[in-house]
């Protein structure tokens, strides 16, 4: 059972901000003729939340609201210290991308006594019942569609194996994380109970695979620790990977001991979000898959979300049942993730315009 995180005071929490040089924003919310809308992003180390917070800014202001986009840098007492912030001065509603989905509740609490209405971005906001709605794509899915890509790349419903594989969990405080985990067990766990896959490690619940922060340098730590005790003698056929930062520091580890060349090639490598380097990876035939989110379709799901709240109308939602927050079922607009590899990705992300060729292959 994962034990939520202690809050600090506001004073500790805004302390902790200025030291690390996050600002919280200008004295006043940016107004429009609308309204103004907080928006609290983790971290704008990993590339997807930077295009998610552009995304929307970009489709607030195109309805007239202003927009007050803040970067915790993955420090939890930065996010509360700044959507207090984003409280007091006044904005309308909040949209929040948590960094630990359970430690928002008494900085929500305010909200709440404030009728400031909340959306929960890709991950959700535990504990609390001061969430309104939840815009995110099918995490379950997510998991399945790069479990099913291993599958299909070893061939395992014809094959006996025994193929080799190591699995890689998100951080455990994201409960992203767990419907990841769940969706990809769905399809792996009979072919690791019949001996189809093996796991060397014999690591396969979440307590064991878990990256806290999805620390691409963790990750490679871990994989040089898997290497060393499990696969100094064989190779390994694939490993299971969340997300592409992930990926990165396990390819990484993976070329530090001499995979990635034609008499040691890569194993199946699966990801998660299309990262530009990501997929120069994958074009490169480094990582294999990765699960493309469209930050693009998100953002429109939550910008639509806080328009319909702040108008009084009942936001489009299609998920009354799964996202149970511990205190209230949130209701819920679940995305479409999509699988990309070699095969696919000028079709899924160049010709959508997601991406330009050039910033892919220049």
């Amino acid at each position: 059972m994962r034990t939520p995180l202690k809050l600090l005071g506001a004073a500790v929490g805004s302390a902790a901000l200025l030291l690390s040089g996050c600002a919280v924003g200008d004295a006043a919310a940016p107004e429009g003729e609308s309204g103004t809308v907080g928006i609290a992003m983790p971290t704008k180390s990993s590339e997807r939340w930077v295009n998610d917070g552009s995304n929307m800014v970009k489709q607030f202001e195109e309805l007239g609201y202003g927009a007050d986009l803040q970067y915790g840098e993955d420090v939890v007492e930065n996010q509360i210290a700044q959507i207090e912030n984003m409280i007091t001065k006044g904005v309308d509603a909040l949209v929040v991308a948590p960094i630990d989905g359970e430690a928002l509740t008494e900085v929500l609490q305010k909200a709440g006594d404030s009728d400031i209405p909340v959306i929960s971005y890709d991950r959700l906001i535990r504990g609390t019942e001061h969430v309104d709605y939840y815009a995110t794509f099918d995490n379950f899915q997510v998991g399945v569609l790069q479990a099913t890509y291993i599958e299909q790349a070893l061939n395992l419903p014809e094959e006996e194996g025994p193929f080799t594989i190591e699995l890689f969990g998100g951080s455990p405080d994201d409960n992203n994380a767990y419907f990841f985990y769940d969706g990809a067990m769905s399809v792996l766990q009979p072919y690791i109970d019949d001996g189809t896959l093996e796991v060397r490690s014999g690591q396969t619940t979440m307590d064991q695979i878990s990256t806290l922060r999805w620390d691409g340098a963790k990750a490679q730590s871990r994989m040089d620790n898997l290497l060393s005790a499990h696969y100094s003698e064989d190779t390994i056929d694939a490993v299971l990977s969340p997300y592409d930062g992930i990926s990165i520091g396990i390819i990484s580890s993976l070329k530090g001991v001499g995979y990635g060349t034609e008499d040691k090639p890569m194993p199946v490598i699966t990801g998660q979000d299309a990262e530009t380097a990501s997929i120069k990876s994958i074009i490169a035939g480094e990582q294999t898959q990765t699960v493309f989110k469209d930050t693009r379709e998100l953002a429109e799901v939550a910008v639509n979300m806080v328009d319909a709240v702040l108008n009084e109308e009942e936001p489009e939602v299609n998920d009354t049942e799964s996202y149970d927050n511990g205190v209230k079922v949130v209701p819920s607009y679940l995305l479409e993730p999509v699988s990309v590899d070699q095969e696919n990705y000028e079709e899924i992300l160049i010709d959508s315009g997601y991406y330009t060729k050039d910033e892919l292959t220049g």
